[in-house]
């Protein structure tokens, strides 16, 4: 957002507003004499008080909480979290909404993502415009599912543990964190101060009893004596990002698509505990691999997507996975060393893709960052000529944007499918299967 310091501050300015519809990002779209406000803490056709957050007299946009509702959606729910609302927890972004509304706005927000950058309307892309709940998430109004199994703890100069405000690396200290899994709970991270310490992520494995937790300390801050109310094991951060085991094992055991999965400290795996078995069954679904197949997993963290190919393309079959991360392509390698049909490389895919020589492949998943896989690789993708490409997205708009450039590269999506993995958040998983465009021609 523009913000010229010589424009007189709008921080703290309050307007009387109509809002309208959502927006990507966990707020909705409002109006005042002709400038765009990005309102958190309401929702479409709701009046209220909004209070400027961010943004001056120059600002293309504001930024703004909903601090007083004058005329509520029947879709509001009094928030369960005493830490949510304006200028506290930043780490849920729906909490007044009910969860069925929540679902109906990821939706929108879908909608209109995929028609804005990508062209499509929900039947073009294959999708049946819902947004699937995980088994277990349907709650009713009121309720929240405690699904997070990973928690990134900040720490305040005072040693409480909390979670950041929105936007902002103010600490919001909690007593309780209500997305949290049961197994995180149960460490008591939120009970005890935690004294020159930066950070704590508290780890707790759905597919074992495995507990973790990972603490940064603040700089120049030594690690802490730590007792929590159940065992688990500690690494640390240091100066550099890297990940220290310091008792205890250096990973935890997950469990999924029949396999048990290591999963080194600080190393990626889906937050939900059903998430990791709910899109390997998509990917599989809509890949429908077959015996002696090829097949490549591209951001491949530790080797899921490619051990479920792997047992679908049996012994004639082969498997290439692909991942940046040093650990997590050790994990894979060590998760997948009784299937001599896969092979993990180590490093970025836009930079190992060429170098395997590969010019050609039956079957591609890929599982990019927030930002998504970017034209370049999409266009070296497509030049594989694979039968079917499964796209893994955690961010709507990247999705969107690299649809648009695997049209450009003569493939269509054929089906979509979109989770609610992430209840209370604006966040949501999807997946998309393409096939190449003169097929259904």
């Amino acid at each position: 957002m523009k913000n010229d310091s010589t424009k007189a501050s709008l921080v703290g300015e309050r307007y009387e507003v109509e809002v309208g519809p959502v927006a990507h990002g966990g707020h909705c779209i409002a109006r005042h004499e002709g400038r765009v406000l990005f309102v958190r803490h309401t929702l479409p056709g709701e009046r209220v008080v909004a209070e400027v957050t961010e943004g001056d007299e120059g600002s293309r946009f504001l930024r703004a909480d909903a601090v007083e509702v004058l005329q509520a959606s029947p879709d509001r729910v009094p928030a369960p979290c005493p830490f949510s609302g304006p200028g506290r927890c930043g780490g849920c972004d729906w909490q007044h909404a009910a969860p069925g509304a929540q679902r109906r706005l990821k939706v929108e927000v879908l909608t209109e993502q995929l028609e804005r950058l990508a062209g499509l309307a929900p039947q073009e892309a294959g999708w049946d415009g819902t947004v699937e709940p995980a088994p277990g998430d349907k709650v009713p109004r009121g309720e929240v599912p405690a699904w997070r199994t990973r928690v990134q703890y900040a720490v305040d100069a005072q040693g409480r543990a909390g979670l950041r405000r929105h936007r902002s690396h103010d600490v919001e200290p909690v007593d309780h964190c209500l997305i949290a899994a049961p197994g995180v709970s149960e460490l008591g991270i939120e009970k005890r101060t935690w004294p020159q310490t930066a950070a704590v992520e508290a780890i707790a494995a759905s597919g074992s009893s495995d507990r973790q937790v990972i603490i940064t300390p603040a700089p120049g801050g030594r690690l802490p004596l730590v007792e929590l109310d159940r065992p688990v094991s500690l690494a640390r951060v240091d100066d550099n990002g890297g990940v220290h085991r310091v008792h205890g094992r250096g990973f935890v055991r997950e469990r999924a698509a029949g396999r048990t999965w290591r999963v080194g400290a600080g190393g990626f795996w889906q937050v939900h505990p059903k998430a990791a078995d709910l899109l390997v069954d998509a990917v599989l679904d809509g890949l429908d691999p077959r015996e002696g197949e090829t097949a490549l997993d591209l951001y491949c963290g530790v080797g899921l997507f490619a051990g479920a190919l792997a047992e679908r393309v049996g012994e004639r079959g082969a498997v290439l996975g692909i991942e940046s991360g040093k650990r997590a392509a050790e994990d894979a390698r060590h998760n997948l060393a009784d299937l001599e049909r896969v092979r993990i490389e180590h490093g970025k895919v836009e930079a190992v893709l060429p170098r395997t020589g590969i010019t050609e492949a039956d079957l591609v998943v890929l599982d990019p960052p927030r930002a998504g896989a970017g034209r370049q690789t999409v266009q070296r993708l497509t030049a594989l000529g694979a039968r079917r490409i499964a796209y893994v997205a955690c961010d709507p708009a990247a999705l969107a944007r690299d649809l648009k450039y695997f049209g450009e590269s003569g493939y269509r999506p054929v089906s979509l499918r979109a989770f609610d993995l992430f209840p209370m958040t604006h966040h949501m998983e999807c997946v998309a299967v393409l096939e190449p465009a003169a097929k259904g021609a």
